[in-house]
């Protein structure tokens, strides 16, 4: 008989409740240790199904469980919640929620990656957290000039080589230096901490085909294409793109009831928050490098603004980011010695020898013929791009001229009276 089993999880312990047969029993609590969860495994059959919301342990439980049952269903909190909620919320009530959802196959379940893919998500975060602490640094740093009246640093990096040599220089007071010294201690070793895991993070790019495919759409570089990798995944698990955008959070909300017309809001902003946040940066980027990409980012922008036009661009690249991977093609409108420059500069943060002297594929986009000549040609694609979007839209104004037309010849004709007489 089929059991449908739900663990409500938590950091020391999980509750747990079966159902069988239409009934709900309460097992007890069982420890999340791997030796009790090794224990609760073997008294599983093979055709028992579990269900688990995702939490910050669901993927060692899950990986523990999945080879003892015949399925593990990992559910989405938030979708849970809006599902189960009750008046009364309590452990046994939440394990007993989950499995009568699981029972009657409506749980909503996300995504359980696998084990390379979940460690990359571990690295990606890891860097994401040291670049936040380096920028935290870097800011009270400037705090402390600031309220002791300290003009700006005259060289463009404050924290590099003339930075620091010009802050030893300027008077503050003695507690003030000394806090100064400990951050610039501080930003040291966070410094190499990054030094270390962009290392790695590299090593794991040059042997991924996704990361360099993705690498040569103009503004995404490794730390970007990573981030899209290890929050995605699998690409195919997607239908279509917009899957993929609304996975990314980058779709507009939309709300409609009754005949009323839909209104579209702000992006939902719900996934993975970093890999959004990164292909918005690669935005910024894009918007600046001539392409079809440009010319879309100022196409939304005479019409919606710099923000909106931002985030527009931002979901045309996770849509063609979709379209790369699913048909294993390169961007069509790169810049071949850029995107060799770019490979370059990844095979030396893994580590790889400099090889001085030798003439590599990167030495093309030392060339000034070669740069202009590539920039001609991604020109061409924007104007090409332009002048696309203007036939559309001629085309579109000339089709709404004749429906409205249409509808306004057979409005204004009636069949029968003086005005039908007059019309004729």
């Amino acid at each position: 008989m089929r059991r449908c089993i739900g663990l409500d999880v938590h950091r020391e312990f999980a509750q747990v409740a079966v159902w069988e047969g239409g009934q709900v029993r309460h097992v007890g609590q069982i420890s999340t240790t791997p030796e009790a969860l090794r224990v609760f495994a073997d008294s599983l059959a093979s055709t028992d199904e579990v269900a688990i919301e995702a939490t910050c342990n669901t993927h060692a439980i899950a990986r523990l469980l999945e080879s003892r049952v015949a399925r593990v269903v990992v559910s989405n909190p938030q979708k849970t919640r809006a599902i189960a909620e009750a008046k009364v919320k309590t452990d046994k009530v939440d394990a007993e929620v989950l499995a009568q959802l699981l029972a009657a196959d409506y749980l909503p379940a996300v995504w359980l990656p696998d084990d390379e893919t979940h460690a990359l998500r571990r690295q990606v975060a890891r860097r994401a957290h040291i670049v936040r602490q380096r920028t935290r640094l870097k800011n009270q740093v400037q705090s402390i000039l600031h309220r002791n009246l300290v003009p700006r640093c005259p060289a463009a990096d404050l924290f590099g080589r003339k930075g620091r040599t010009w802050l030893g220089e300027q008077e503050l007071p003695s507690d003030e230096r000394r806090a100064v010294e400990a951050l610039l201690r501080q930003l040291d070793f966070h410094g190499e901490e990054l030094r270390l895991i962009d290392a790695e993070l590299g090593r794991v790019a040059l042997r991924s085909d996704e990361v360099k495919r993705l690498m040569t759409i103009p503004g995404v570089d490794a730390t970007v294409a990573l981030s899209i990798v290890a929050a995605v995944g699998d690409f195919s698990r997607f239908r279509s793109p917009q899957k993929l955008v609304s996975y990314l959070g980058l779709n507009p909300r939309v709300r409609q009831s009754g005949g009323q017309p839909a209104s579209h809001g702000r992006i939902t902003k719900q996934g993975r928050a970093h890999a959004r946040g990164m292909l918005v940066e690669a935005a910024w980027v894009a918007a600046k490098i001539p392409g079809p990409l440009r010319a879309f980012f100022e196409r939304v922008r005479a019409r919606r603004g710099m923000q909106i036009a931002v985030v527009a661009t931002a979901r045309k690249l996770s849509v063609l980011c979709w379209h790369l991977i699913t048909r294993g093609e390169d961007y069509a409108f790169q810049r071949p010695s850029l995107t060799e420059k770019k490979l370059r500069a990844l095979e030396l943060r893994a580590g790889l020898p400099s090889r001085r002297g030798q003439k590599g594929k990167a030495a093309a986009y030392s060339l000034k013929e070669v740069r202009r000549r590539e920039r001609e040609l991604a020109e061409q694609a924007e104007q090409a791009y332009r002048q696309l979007v203007a036939d559309w839209q001629a085309k579109a104004s000339k089709r709404q001229m004749g429906v409205a037309a249409a509808n306004g010849a057979r409005l204004s004709r009636p069949s029968t009276g003086q005005a039908a007489r007059q019309g004729s």
